[in-house]
C-alpha cells in the first residue's frame, strides 16, 4: 500500500496525531510520518516563492 507524501503532511497540517494517523493507515509506522515530514520540508527548502502581501 502506498500514501503520499502529501496526504502525510496534510494530516498532520489538520492537526491529526502520529497515533491517529497510524489508526487511519495501519500499514505506516512511526518512522514513515518521520521521513514524509523530513522530505516535505527538503523539498519546500528547494524553492523560493515570493510573498506577496495584501
Amino acid at each position: 500500500m502506498r500514501i503520499t507524501v502529501g496526504v502525510v503532511v496534510g494530516l498532520v497540517a489538520a492537526k491529526h496525531s502520529r497515533e491517529e494517523i497510524i489508526a487511519l493507515y495501519p500499514y505506516l509506522e512511526d518512522e514513515d510520518i518521520t521521513q514524509a515530514l523530513q522530505f516535505a520540508a527538503w523539498s519546500a527548502s528547494e524553492r523560493e516563492i515570493p510573498i506577496h502581501r495584501a
